[in-house]
């Protein structure tokens, strides 16, 4: 593959990146964990899959309290994934293969096993180590009671009480302290990682949480008056950019100064923010003095409806816009039900309670779930902006929504004690063999259990068949480069109900039947579709790229 982006700076701008959750990706050890030299020898995949990059999810030493997002040590490798050797020529075999390497940062919090935390644990209430975290004396007459009502996100009071009578804050798990950003050390520390990873030859960063950095703790600290909620569900309640916590407007000099470091490299590195914020304040953190992009969860959150899903495309490619950053799409990632089953959800399924009933109520048509799957990955596929592939979509696997109880990994599922069931289902590791012990993720069982369906959907038996889903991804990334020009799209006036229909700068045209009825086929040679069509028209859930 020719590398484009090492002669073109921004190459993220329109790139295709593919998510990487190491320890579901490929086991090259066998013991059951997907690791860095796992990565490694699947790396052809990629590069003949088409994408421009791979973003690796944490693979830092971690207990695993939250799938390696709770960090013990941000510059260097967890064991069971490999060392810093193994990362080294994963990248480099990367780089030669013209792929860009992109790694999760996680500033918000680290693990409760790290350095800081345990010193800080030892050193006592007032100690310069505590000043690092959030430390808090309680309320009540004993300090008994919280600091404050914050709710974690994984449940529960977002507050832990330590043996000495104070409590740290925790936005996340118990096992995920939150650091205090207002202290120049932290601040110091995440230049020396944002530095570390770009020597190493490192392309970009995907930021953790990025809008959670900076907090008010002045006192008094403030109630949030919803104890049942967790803070992003009050954003609301705050004018913009003065919740205690969350999409504070403080959290933006950090990102300038970040910019300054990521600046200094040929060519920059890119970043982008997770930001759970709504489109006017995501912007902020896709300016180019900051970090240059931000995901867009408002398009993952749409429902398959083409009015809705216009409007999602219009606002967000007009937030991009306003910014100076360009678009990001993204259908599926660690956090979220697998889309070729997501999709096909009646409007207003509770996701949770899908998950807990196993995936039976309602139950999901799997033939279905994969052909809307398809004609969504090329509607997402021919919008300007960046596409964020997660591992296995490609392959159009549904969620393992009936994972048994006693196998769940996730700590939302003991957190909330056992009332929400997780995101395991879309966790369980990839099937690249039709036969095997985990369907050739590695040489014996993996840590989560895959059902026997994976083996309909694994590379082996996809690679070459001709309408695979592996096939159209391949197909679609090869046209998308040739096709690819400009970063707007000019919508059709005379487009159907239920049909979206845009034209790219240069010609290029996607149809997509939102409806539930076969709409005409539009003049034009026929390029590429998601799924066959009776002649001259589009059947539902199929969408078709013009030439």
């Amino acid at each position: 593959m020719t590398d484009l982006s090492s002669r073109n700076p921004d190459w993220w701008r329109q790139a295709v990146v593919y998510q990487v959750y190491p320890r579901s990706f490929a086991d090259a050890d066998g013991d059951g964990f997907g690791d860095i030299r796992g990565v490694t020898e699947r790396l052809t995949h990629l590069a003949g899959l088409g994408v421009d990059a791979l973003w690796l999810s944490p693979f830092y030493p971690s207990e695993l309290a939250d799938g390696g997002y709770d960090v013990a040590d941000y510059r260097d490798v967890d064991p069971r994934l490999g060392s810093l050797a193994d990362f080294d020529a994963m990248a480099a075999e990367a780089h030669r293969l013209g792929l860009k390497v992109i790694v999760d940062l996680v500033p918000n919090h680290t693990s409760h096993l790290h350095p800081w935390f345990q010193e800080a644990l030892a050193a006592g209430p007032g100690s310069p180590a505590r000043a690092r975290y959030v430390f808090h004396d309680g309320r009540g007459a004993h300090g008994e009671l919280p600091p404050t009502d914050w709710q974690s996100v994984f449940g529960g009071s977002a507050w832990r009480r330590v043996p000495d009578g104070q409590w740290y804050l925790h936005l996340f798990t118990p096992e995920q302290p939150d650091l205090n950003w207002d202290h120049e050390e932290v601040r110091e520390d995440f230049r020396t990682t944002l530095r570390f990873w770009s020597d190493r030859g490192v392309d970009g960063f995907r930021v953790d949480v990025a809008h959670a950095l900076a907090k008010d703790l002045a006192e008094p600290l403030r109630d949030l008056g919803a104890p049942d909620l967790s803070g992003e569900a009050t954003l609301d309640r705050f004018p913009p950019g003065t919740h205690p916590f969350y999409d504070r407007d403080e959290v933006h000099a950090i990102y300038r100064d970040w910019r300054r470091i990521l600046d200094s490299y040929t060519p920059p590195r890119m970043a982008v923010a997770e930001a759970w914020v709504p489109g006017a304040r995501r912007a902020l953190y896709a300016r180019p003095d900051e970090l240059g992009q931000a995901f867009n969860f408002e398009y993952l959150q749409a429902g398959w409806d083409a009015d809705e899903l216009r409007e999602v495309i219009t606002g967000s490619l007009t937030t991009a816009r306003t910014a100076g950053a360009s678009a990001t799409w993204v259908l599926s990632n660690h956090d979220v039900v697998r889309h070729a089953s997501r999709l096909m959800l009646p409007p207003g399924t509770d996701d949770n309670a899908w998950l807990l009933s196993g995936g039976h109520a309602p139950g999901i048509d799997p033939v279905a779930g994969l052909r809307r799957a398809r004609a969504a990955t090329l509607l997402m596929l021919a919008l300007p902006g960046s596409s964020y592939v997660y591992q296995g979509e490609e392959l159009g696997l549904p969620e393992v929504a009936d994972l048994p109880f006693e196998v769940l990994q996730d700590p939302v599922w003991e957190q909330t004690g056992h009332v929400r069931k997780g995101r395991d289902g879309c966790r369980v590791p990839l099937p690249w063999t039709r036969t095997g012990p985990s369907y050739g993720f590695g040489a014996g069982a993996a840590w989560l259990p895959q059902p026997e369906s994976f083996a309909g959907y694994a590379v082996e038996a996809q690679d070459g068949a001709e309408g695979s889903t592996l096939e159209l991804y391949r197909a679609a990334l090869k046209l998308r480069r040739k096709l690819l020009a400009g970063e707007s799209l000019t919508w059709a006036g005379d487009a159907p109900a239920g049909v979206l229909d845009f034209v790219r700068a240069d010609g290029w045209r996607c149809v997509t039947n939102v409806s539930g009825a076969a709409v005409p086929l539009p003049a034009g040679e026929v390029l590429l579709s998601s799924g066959p069509s009776a002649a001259g028209s589009i059947d539902p859930d199929t969408t078709v790229w013009l030439g």
